[in-house]
């Protein structure tokens, strides 16, 4: 079945949550349980799914950006704070806004800045995607990784990054996409749904959250649907970058 297949049409007041539809209202409810459940292992689990290569993906995304001098940057559904860490290393004097849905992983976020003597011009806020508790036009940058697959409404999350973006504004996000090599998509099934619910059960006692992770991947739209709805919510100059052959995928756009 292919991801485009597998998305397939949904009923009124339905989406998906991976593989099962279940109603609207449900789904952030199921979500944040998901990222409760993970919170305290996801960056062991980050490591052990990819084999450390989701930090090369990181990376990319900032070497991607650029950051310099005094932006100010939303990092959505940041997290523990890998993004933000990194552009705060790349742009010490960059004003850096960590916001994630779920309080678990924003906790285990400022833990690291803590641990990690990250005190100036990082700070943390509980936000939806969707509904933004910001001003019109206020950031320089909006970034998102592996979070944006995750919300009931993409269109309303994009909406929501091209308003809060000023004139000139980047947005750029790292998700997961579709494996461009038949030889290699192969295998990226057997392992990540044979191998990835068994390793998030021995190690987070959790089988069924990262089973859901697994469903979440192939219901997100490929690298040229994605863009599309990129281009959709207004933003211009709208280009992607494969990573590791399409297990990842970079999307940046403009608000010009």
């Amino acid at each position: 079945m292919t991801q485009d297949q597998q998305s397939g049409p949904q009923s009124s007041g339905e989406t998906h949550f991976g593989f099962t539809q279940v109603p609207e209202a449900d789904k952030v409810r199921l979500v944040r349980q998901v990222f409760e459940s993970v919170a305290p292992r996801y960056d062991l689990m980050n490591d052990l799914m990819s084999a450390g290569v989701h930090r090369l993906w990181k990376n990319a995304m900032v070497e991607w950006l650029d950051p310099r001098g005094a932006l100010t940057v939303l990092d959505m559904a940041g997290g523990t704070g890998d993004i933000a860490f990194r552009i705060h290393d790349r742009a010490p004097e960059a004003q850096i806004l960590v916001a994630d849905i779920n309080a678990a992983m924003l906790g285990q976020g400022r833990s690291r800045a803590i641990d990690q003597a990250r005190l100036d011009r990082l700070s943390w806020a509980c936000m939806n995607a969707e509904s933004l508790a910001l001003p019109d036009r206020c950031v320089d940058a909006y970034t998102i990784a592996f979070g944006i697959r995750n919300v009931t409404h993409i269109e309303q999350a994009l909406a929501e990054a091209w308003r809060v973006l000023k004139p000139g504004g980047r947005f750029l996000c790292l998700e997961f996409s579709a494996v461009s090599n038949p030889a290699l998509a192969k295998f990226y099934d057997l392992y990540s749904f044979q191998l990835l619910p068994r390793i998030g059960q021995i190690v987070a006692q959790d089988g069924d959250s990262y089973r859901y992770l697994v469903e979440s991947i192939r219901r997100f739209p490929n690298q040229e649907n994605f863009a599309a709805m990129i281009r959709a919510a207004g933003f211009g100059q709208v280009k992607y970058r494969n990573l590791s052959g399409g297990i990842a995928a970079l999307h940046s756009g403009w608000r010009l």
